[in-house]
Parts: structure tokens; C-alpha cells; sequence
């Protein structure tokens, strides 16, 4: 009999376990590890900070689906894991032993590393359900009282998307109140160019999110590094391709929201031969990591080096359909050394993505995410505000049943009319 444990119960997390139970023998026992009880569909928060979503409709609560499966499902947080003993101590004095160990954990959001900055401070954030929520509240506040607004992703991000989708729904909130008028946009980022994403563009997205922003009359600020938020009062620093900098922007605002650069979780962090040194699990072709082969991780958890030098540092996203394609390579695995045998299977890493604009939005598919590619597309209109609705429902029903399928892979297999989505 082997013991399987997962920790963290986002997306990968709940993936995972569906599909690594699939894979186990009839002894084996699978244990799931999070911080609470509850998932929630991350990609939607951007739709909970401007109300038209509530957390419940994103929310399932994972204790029950679980049970159904046959899980052990245990909702207290990790405070460390020791690779040498093969055990994982959570926050109540509980250590979890196992045989076999996947980190799913997602990011910390590193707010503190820049002054004033973070929902604890002068911004808000759609990085979590709460912090969403939290946001709505102040984006109601702002809306009896308009002024400027600041938005964007900061210096080490590595999730651009929803940064983008933020900006673009605002604007779409704000007109639909009569009140864009009252509000000058600037959009805040890292990357060197807009529609960069960390992936060094996906077919024409500076083009398309640069005429986007044009026709929203949304002002933007790439190479960008914040170096401190006051209240009412963002300090920005503009960098040139040498490194130095070559404006600074005093940036006035009523509502923000900039996306944190990540790190990995403090359960993990400075853990040597597991993780780098910014905290994200190091790991091989088979999502297993090297010094501690009992040990597989997926998601944004996971190590990936940079596209390539930037003047302000920009991170790697990690999307759905290639935390998709590490879960699955993932299970199998694990189902392979459980039988006896060596790994075999290895994740896609192909990237996918679909912003809603709140009256529109933009898809990309990178295959794969590194180039060049064998597919590098993007395109734009009112179909990839619909797609995301339709797959938001699709995705919690599923959820909700406990059922696991290539969500991701389906969406782009639907998307471009294929019949077979190949490497």
C-alpha cells in the first residue's frame, strides 16, 4: 500500500487528486492537503471584483466531492514539509506521512516587497476569492466618487492576462454606469511591451491589446517598476533597455489593482535541492524533482526560467491548459511507479489563454509556449467573452461532479475546429 498526498486544492490540486485516483491500486490510499475547504475558479475573480459574479457561483465546497471520490481530504494549512523524512507537518501539530508527495500549493503573492503596495495596504488585488470580493466593495466606493485609476502587474510578475482583463473590464463597467468619462486609465506594467504576457508575445497580442487600449482610451507604461504606493499615490519608474532609468511617474489614483510577483510558499521555501532560490519546486521532463524523486510538482508552484532578458523582470505564466498537461503527465507517472516502472509521460507545456474584455476579449494558443512554435495564434472578438462564460459554467459543473477531463484541450479543440490537439 503506498500513501499518495497532494497539497493544495486550486486548480491542480483538485485535478490532480481526480486523476491521480484513477491511477491507484485498490490499497493505495490518496490524501488531499489545503489551506480551508473550499475551491474557487480563480479566472473568475476579475468578474467578482466588479460584482457581476458572487463568490458563492465560483465557489465548491471540496470536503463532500471528495468523500465521493474516496479521498481523504484534510483542510488545514502546511506549515513545512521534510522531504528527508517524507512527511508533511501542518499548521495544527498534524504530520502527514506519504510515500509519494505532489506540491500544488500555487504562489505566495508577494505584496510586502514592495512598500505600500497589496490589499493589506494601498492596492487591491483579484489574486484570491477574498481579495476579489474586498475589491468590489472598494470599486463601489470609487464609483460615488470617480478619479483616476492605476492598473497593471508589477516588477517579477509572472500573470499577465488577468491584468489586462481587469483594465478592460473596468472600462466596460465604468461606461455601462455613464461614469468612463470621469475616470483616466493608465495601465502599469513590467513587461516590454504590451501584450508581451511573459511569453514574449502570442501572435499578433501586441497588436491587439495595443488597439484595444488605443480605443478604450487607456494610457500605458511598459518597462515599468513600482517602487512605492502611498495612499492616493503611485511612484513608478520607467527603465530603458540599458537598465537605467529614464522617467520617473508620480501616478495619482482613486481605485488600483497591479498584480504581485509570485514566490514560492513559505511550507517549501529555502528547502535545498527542492526549490530555487525564489522558492518554485525544481523539477525534470516528468514533473519530478531531482533530489527528492518522490516528489512531483505542478502549477504556478513550478519552476520555469524566464523567456529571456528583460530591462524590469518578468516572470512565466503558468496557464491552465499546461497546469492541465502537468497534472495528467503527473498521474500517470505516479501509476507507473506504483506498477514498478519508470516515469514516461511528459506535460505539453503548451500555452492557452482567453481574456475576457467584459464586451469582447482576446485568445491566444502558444504550441509550444517557448518559440518557436509550431502554433503561435491569437484573435479577437465578442465569441471570447462568450467561450469564457460558457466555460466557467462547464468547468464548476464538471467540478462539482468530481469529474476530471482535458477542460483546457476542449476549449482549443472547439476553438479552432480541430479534431485533435498534437504537440
Amino acid at each position: 500500500m503506498a500513501e499518495v498526498v497532494v497539497l493544495g486544492a486550486g486548480l491542480g490540486g483538485v485535478i490532480a487528486a481526480y486523476e491521480i485516483k484513477a491511477q491507484l491500486r485498490s490499497k493505495d490510499r490518496l490524501t488531499v492537503i489545503s489551506k480551508g475547504d473550499t475551491y474557487h475558479f480563480v479566472p473568475s475573480n476579475p468578474w467578482v471584483a466588479v460584482s457581476w459574479r458572487t463568490r458563492k457561483a465560483i465557489e465548491i465546497k471540496l470536503p463532500g466531492v471528495m468523500k465521493k471520490k474516496g479521498i481523504n481530504f484534510i483542510p488545514v494549512g502546511a506549515k513545512r514539509v521534510h522531504p528527508t523524512e517524507n512527511r508533511v507537518q501542518l499548521d495544527d501539530g498534524q504530520s502527514i506521512p506519504y510515500d509519494y508527495l505532489v506540491i500544488a500549493t500555487g504562489p505566495d503573492l508577494a505584496f510586502d516587497e514592495i512598500e505600500g503596495f497589496g490589499p493589506s495596504a494601498n492596492t487591491h488585488s483579484i489574486c484570491h476569492v477574498d481579495h476579489a470580493s474586498k475589491t468590489a466593495e472598494a470599486f463601489e466606493a470609487f464609483c460615488k466618487a470617480p478619479g483616476p485609476i492605476v492598473v497593471g502587474a508589477v516588477q517579477g510578475a509572472s500573470c499577465y492576462g488577468p491584468a489586462y482583463e481587469f483594465a478592460m473590464i473596468l472600462d466596460t463597467e465604468l461606461r455601462r454606469r455613464k461614469i468612463r468619462d470621469k475616470v483616466p486609465m493608465t495601465f502599469v506594467t513590467a513587461e516590454p511591451y504590451i501584450g508581451h504576457l511573459g511569453l514574449d508575445g502570442v501572435g499578433d497580442t501586441k497588436g491587439l491589446l495595443e488597439s484595444e487600449m488605443r480605443n478604450r482610451h487607456i494610457k500605458w507604461i511598459t518597462n515599468a517598476r513600482v517602487t512605492k504606493v502611498e495612499p492616493g499615490k503611485m511612484h513608478v519608474e520607467e527603465v530603458g533597455e540599458d537598465g537605467a532609468v529614464r522617467a520617473t511617474h508620480d501616478l495619482p489614483f482613486g481605485f488600483s489593482m497591479l498584480l504581485p510577483a509570485f514566490r514560492g510558499v513559505e511550507a517549501i521555501r529555502n528547502i535545498e535541492g527542492l526549490v530555487n532560490p525564489r522558492g518554485f519546486v525544481l523539477i525534470d521532463k516528468h514533473q519530478r524533482n531531482p533530489a527528492f524523486p518522490n516528489i512531483f510538482s505542478i502549477g504556478v508552484t513550478v519552476a520555469i526560467p524566464p523567456m529571456g532578458k528583460t530591462p524590469v523582470p518578468v516572470g512565466v505564466p503558468k496557464t491552465g491548459f499546461m497546469i492541465e498537461s502537468m497534472v495528467t503527465a503527473t498521474a500517470h507517472n505516479i501509476g507507473a511507479l506504483l506498477r514498478g516502472k519508470e516515469p514516461d509521460t511528459e506535460a505539453t507545456w503548451n500555452a492557452v489563454c482567453i481574456a475576457d474584455f467584459g464586451d469582447g476579449g482576446v485568445a491566444f494558443v502558444a504550441q509550444p509556449q517557448i518559440p518557436p512554435r509550431n502554433v503561435n495564434w491569437s484573435a479577437e472578438g465578442k465569441w471570447v467573452h462568450l467561450a469564457k462564460i460558457a466555460f466557467e459554467r462547464y468547468f464548476l459543473s464538471k467540478m462539482r461532479k468530481g469529474e476530471s477531463e482535458p477542460f483546457y484541450e476542449k476549449l482549443v479543440m472547439n476553438t479552432l475546429g480541430i479534431d485533435k490537439l498534437k504537440d
